[in-house]
């Protein structure tokens, strides 16, 4: 099946009309025309019914539509690996700005020193949309915070979360706490909202950011308080103490998900020092002594 036969089906659908996706391939409409035709009698259906004002799809061409995609996808995913295994090997991270900002900056040095031709990738966003991504195969490794246990995710540990405020405001200042997070799909949000209702305080989300910098600048400003852990505390800002009575947060817990497709030296020993990195942090309970407490108990 042609492929660029397939990319003129998706974008004649997506921009619902010949002239538009004419633009968008940079194609004149009839070829665009053109190319709908032969792959409509490859398929042996129709798979647009035009009308002077529109073009949509018939069935066949919405049962079409979501392999087509995928074929392109899959396409491009293909040329691009192919095309980084030429430069050298990439590997492909995962994980949030916050993390990518602490746990990076002890590792970067020591992998280029012992993997000079090795290239990376990372991609910072939250942690529900990198799992899915990384179950796609779109990321070779991810460090997210867990939202539900899956087959691929390594427990590495938890941390604590913490209510987060200028070093000058205190939380008794407002009648209704404003608060700075992620949007929605971050578990810290998740948490926040959670915490407060158990306790009837009142709140007001007022900033809302997918960057740790959107967050952190009205909390500076003493404009709105936040959830973090600590290791993650901004310059200017403390954590909040008991004394303001605030509901308590909870743990979050950390988790590597490794791609088991990877099996060279490099991806190994990036993994394996990223892990022993996270697992050392001071503010990281690590999960092996977490069991070990737990089983101690269970036998007391």
């Amino acid at each position: 099946m042609d492929t660029d036969l397939l990319r003129a089906f998706v974008t004649v659908a997506e921009c619902e009309g010949f002239s538009a996706a004419g633009k968008v391939l940079h194609r004149t409409q009839s070829a665009v025309s053109l190319q709908i035709k032969r792959l409509e009698d490859q398929m042996g259906e129709a798979l647009f019914e035009r009308t002077s004002r529109s073009v949509v799809l018939t069935p066949p061409g919405g049962r079409l539509l979501p392999y087509a995609r995928h074929i392109l996808k899959l396409q491009d995913e293909a040329k691009r690996i192919m095309g980084a295994e030429r430069q050298g090997e990439l590997i492909r991270l995962g994980t949030s700005e916050e993390q990518a900002s602490t746990y990076l900056p002890e590792l970067l040095p020591r992998f280029a020193r012992q993997f000079p031709g090795v290239r990376l990738e990372v991609i910072c966003d939250i942690s529900a949309r990198l799992i899915h991504d990384f179950q796609e195969g779109l990321l070779d490794a991810a460090l997210v915070i867990r939202h539900m246990p899956t087959q691929s995710g390594q427990l590495l540990g938890r941390e604590p979360m913490v209510w987060v405020i200028a070093d000058d405001k205190s939380p008794d200042e407002w009648e209704t706490l404003p608060l700075a997070l992620n949007p929605e799909g971050c578990i810290f949000r998740a948490h926040a909202f959670a915490a407060l209702g158990r306790d009837d305080w009142r709140w007001d989300v007022r900033y809302s950011s997918q960057s740790p910098t959107g967050i952190n600048l009205p909390v500076q400003a003493g404009l709105a308080m936040t959830v973090k852990t600590p290791r993650s505390v901004p310059p200017g800002c403390r954590i909040v103490g008991d004394d303001a009575s605030l509901p308590e947060l909870g743990h979050v817990e950390i988790e590597m998900h490794r791609s088991p497709g990877r099996s060279s030296e490099a991806f190994h020993f990036f993994c394996d020092e990223l892990e022993a990195i996270v697992t050392g942090t001071e503010s990281v309970e690590c999960f092996e002594t977490l069991n070990e407490t737990v089983a101690s108990s269970a036998t007391e």
